[in-house]
């Protein structure tokens, strides 16, 4: 049986990955590993069909190792055993161990000498936070590197590639994807490849060719292939992101019913990921000190959205989308770490206040470390007047408090109160 297109097309060597240039492109940390040979063990954690499985086969095969898969799920302990007893026969095997979340303690307490000796190059992937899902013995042995969705332009091509690859790829048919269906196809499957490949291959198998051998690809065949309406009509390929901006423009202008009608285009189109993705933003950015619980709640929202999945996670959304539309807004917290961010890129800072400084170490009393820092939580109300930024800056306001809510309009008064305290 023929493995499916995204298996074939997995790259063989580090030129060949598409997209995560941050980690594998030229002069960049797995690059540089696989180009002196000193390769350490490692976890890629990201969404699905973001490259992890890709990185792991490219490492290989750039250095020569044998390469195994294996799931920490659903392979045994027995399989792991199989894999160090190549590692001790053939030499070093890199492992790409699947869902490594998953790791049961017993696995786990096999691995850790192997690790520690460097027969097997360990691997991990998975879809949650390894800082949080996975046991510290196997993180302090390991580095640990993020993998993010791949950009529409990395997708397209990925497919242009496969198009014209005769040996794994589609070479071998005579396609016509016409622009509108190869747009759609790199922008609607938010940045997993893996689901692109496989649906182009789909489209490619399924549909028969004209009177001249050729098979035409349109954007209705990708519609069904990847069972995922195309928002409109738009022959620049901007839809997507015009529905996007329309639904965090109509909620930052308290329209509801408008922003309603946007999201319910996104979940129509299968994109739940982009329109959860916007929500939080839409609610730190827009709303965010005028109604932090409104924040918070968002955030329940989605994380109640992305466990149940549609169609039922319309419902958490939709509760989330109307409060953010009719609640209070403000922009005044993205403001002030945008002024503060200004200052620090054009290099207006100064060094740190003295007494501020750490004073934990030996020898730090005598350099004046943190010998003149009054301890807030020592004075009344918890309170004392002392300076905290740099001499060069240390009239500095980056936060402007805003009233369209009750509860910035509190902060405001604090805020004021504080500063005018210092001031004097």
């Amino acid at each position: 049986m023929q493995q499916p297109l995204a298996y074939r097309m997995r790259p063989t060597k580090i030129e060949e990955i598409v997209g995560q240039q941050d980690l594998v492109g030229p002069g960049k940390i797995i690059d540089r590993m696989v180009k002196a040979k000193m390769l350490s063990s490692m976890i890629l954690y990201g969404p699905p069909g973001t490259g992890k499985t890709s990185i792991a086969s490219a490492i290989a095969g750039s250095t020569k190792y044998a390469f195994r898969i294996l799931n920490a799920a659903t392979d045994s302990k027995k399989d792991l055993q199989v894999v160090a007893e190549e590692a001790k026969m053939s030499g070093t095997v890199v492992l790409l161990l699947d869902e490594i979340h998953r790791l049961d303690k017993s696995k786990q307490d096999f691995l850790l000498p192997l690790l520690e000796k460097g027969s097997i190059i360990l691997i991990g992937a998975t879809t949650e936070n390894p800082y949080i899902s996975i046991n510290p013995a196997i993180r302090s042995r390991t580095q640990i590197f993020e993998v993010h969705p791949l950009s529409p332009e990395d997708i397209a091509k990925a497919i242009d590639r496969a198009l014209s690859d005769s040996k794994n790829g589609l070479g071998e048919y005579d396609v016509d994807l016409k622009d509108e269906a190869r747009d759609f196809l790199s922008k609607a499957t938010n940045g997993d490849l893996r689901t692109a490949l496989n649906a182009l291959e789909l489209a490619v198998k399924s549909t028969s060719p004209d009177t001249n051998g050729k098979i035409a690809i349109t954007l209705s065949v990708i519609e069904e292939c990847l069972q995922r309406k195309a928002l409109t009509s738009d022959k620049n390929g901007d839809a997507h992101y015009d529905v996007i901006s329309a639904l965090q423009k109509s909620i930052r202008g308290s329209d509801a019913d408008a922003a309603l009608h946007y999201a319910a285009r996104l979940i129509e189109s299968g994109d739940l990921i982009s329109l959860m993705r916007r929500l939080l933003v839409i609610a730190y950015e827009d709303i965010g000190m005028a109604n932090p619980a409104a924040c918070a709640r968002a955030v329940s929202a989605v994380d109640a959205a992305r466990q149940l999945g549609l169609p039922e996670a319309r419902i958490p959304i939709a509760n989330a989308i109307i409060e953010l539309a009719l609640s209070p807004k403000s922009n005044s917290a993205m403001s002030a770490i945008d002024g503060a961010l200004s200052d620090v890129r054009s290099g207006n800072y100064g060094d740190v206040p003295i007494h501020l400084k750490d004073a934990h170490y030996k020898g730090a009393a005598k350099l004046g470390r943190g010998v003149e820092y009054k301890y807030p939580h020592d004075y009344p109300n918890d309170w004392v007047q002392q300076q905290y930024l740099p001499d060069k800056i240390k009239s500095a306001q980056y936060y402007v408090p805003k009233e369209n809510g009750k509860i910035e309009q509190r902060f405001k008064e604090q805020y004021e109160k504080l500063r005018q305290v210092s001031r004097k």
